[in-house]
């Protein structure tokens, strides 16, 4: 036995040498030419990696000097990986996954005695229905750590494993071993000053020559999500007011001065500002006499495959429950809508 444990005892020491030595790539050069590869030019890389493109190419000459090899054809534009490059990105992700279960699975010796789990929300979601997790899980043995933000944010602090699980309105992962369940869908509605006649205007285009249209900023999803949704209806409406939050967007409506595109959480979430607003579906417009489509945005819980045991199975039923049952009924009773256009449900896996 003890000739074992020496043995296994300058394995390991010489391997750290190694590493310490240059033989073996770190996992920050590993990690870079994983990026490199998935994203495909260096430049998207050093976007994901948040890092200049001049540090990315120091990094993947770093490892071709090492590996005294050319990883990259920089004939093409963008440069490809050649065929070492690629089986290095073949080890290199296959590496970085054990790294990744060897991390999670010390952390979990930890979450065994005091389980506290790091969540993060789009702004909407955390202020309406975190309330309701945190009173759910008080006095059980799960702590949450609530954080708040905007859907690339944290789907970025996910990946990095920053955060344990994340709501977002992001239905497809990129990464390898995140599991994205559905929560529920919600539609967007047009929404009015409280005193505006609506009757005679047809199109959102016919609307923007009455009243201003106040908009959320390209930079956030929902932004992205209402802009797409206005070009395909051929709707160019000046760019006048844009914000990145619900809050001042629906001051500038309830005060009179234009009219949003946004969803009942999202109003739910300003609900002060109820009483001077109308609220009316995308329907009750018109273009070349066709009513507008609908146009819903769809949360999801996202976690990662065969960690935190059935936690986000439970999580995920909770939210469901919580705002089938509760918020949506809220919602609806204030915004004087039927409940059933508030809010529908689906599959709980996408």
């Amino acid at each position: 036995m003890a000739v074992l444990q020496s043995a296994l005892v300058h394995a390991i020491s010489t391997s750290m040498n190694d590493v310490v030595n240059g033989r073996y790539p770190d996992w920050e050069l590993l990690e870079s030419w994983v990026a490199v590869v998935e994203a495909g030019s260096i430049s998207d890389a050093a976007k994901r990696l948040r890092i200049s493109q001049a540090g990315v190419s120091q990094r993947v000459k770093a490892i071709e000097s090492m590996l005294d090899t050319v990883l990259l054809d920089r004939s093409t534009r963008p440069a490809r990986p050649t065929a070492a490059g690629q089986r290095l990105f073949e080890h290199a992700t296959a590496i970085l996954q054990n790294a990744d279960q060897m991390v999670e699975s010390v952390r979990n010796v930890t979450r065994a005695k005091r389980v506290v789990v790091r969540l993060g929300a789009v702004d909407s979601f955390a202020a309406t229905l975190g309330p309701i997790i945190i009173k759910a899980l008080s006095g059980t043995s799960q702590q949450i750590r609530l954080w708040s933000g905007i859907t690339p944010t944290l789907d970025a602090l996910l990946d990095a494993r920053q955060l344990d699980m994340a709501v977002t309105t992001t239905g497809v992962s990129s990464t390898p071993g995140v599991r994205r369940q559905k929560l529920f869908s919600e539609p967007y509605y047009v929404v009015l000053p409280k005193g505006f006649v609506l009757d005679h205007f047809a199109s959102l285009t016919d609307l923007s020559h009455h009243l201003r249209f106040i908009r959320y900023s390209s930079r956030s999803v929902i932004g992205q999500h209402v802009d797409t949704y206005l070009m395909a209806h051929t709707d160019n409406i000046e760019r006048t007011c844009e914000f990145d939050a619900t809050d001042p967007m629906l001051s500038l409506v309830a005060a009179g001065l234009g009219f949003a595109i946004t969803t009942p959480l999202c109003i739910w979430q300003s609900r002060h500002f109820v009483p001077d607003l109308r609220v009316v579906p995308l329907s009750d417009f018109s273009r070349h006499g066709r009513p507008y489509e609908p146009l819903s945005r769809t949360f999801y819980l996202s976690s990662r495959e065969n960690e935190l045991g059935n936690m986000p199975n439970q999580l995920h039923d909770l939210l469901c429950r919580a705002y089938e049952k509760q918020v949506a009924k809220d919602i609806a009773q204030a915004l004087s809508l039927d409940p059933d256009h508030v809010s529908s449900f689906g599959p709980a896996n996408d």
